[in-house]
């Protein structure tokens, strides 16, 4: 059964969508909270340095953030492939 170039570019801007969201999100969790915590020490951030305030609060918010905006991103690509609900 042969596949429609529509839905095929659909599910391949689909998954850049989520591959940009799960980059964003490993880079502000594991990234700055884990691997670069030692070189962010001197920033402080709330009475703590950004590193471990990453860690803490800032991976929660970038999460959050990013669930607004792949939902607004999805629903522009639903338009421009004729699949909205």
């Amino acid at each position: 059964m042969a596949e429609n170039p529509s839905s095929s570019a659909y599910w391949k801007a689909n998954l850049r969508v989520i591959g940009i969201s799960l980059v964003i999100w490993f880079i502000c969790s594991f990234g700055m909270g884990i691997i670069l915590r030692p070189a962010l020490s001197g920033i402080m951030v709330g009475g703590a340095d950004l590193g471990f305030w990453m860690a803490q609060n800032g991976a929660i918010y970038i999460f959050i953030i990013l669930i607004f905006v792949y939902t607004k991103m999805m629903n522009k690509l639903d338009r421009e492939h004729g699949v909205e609900e």
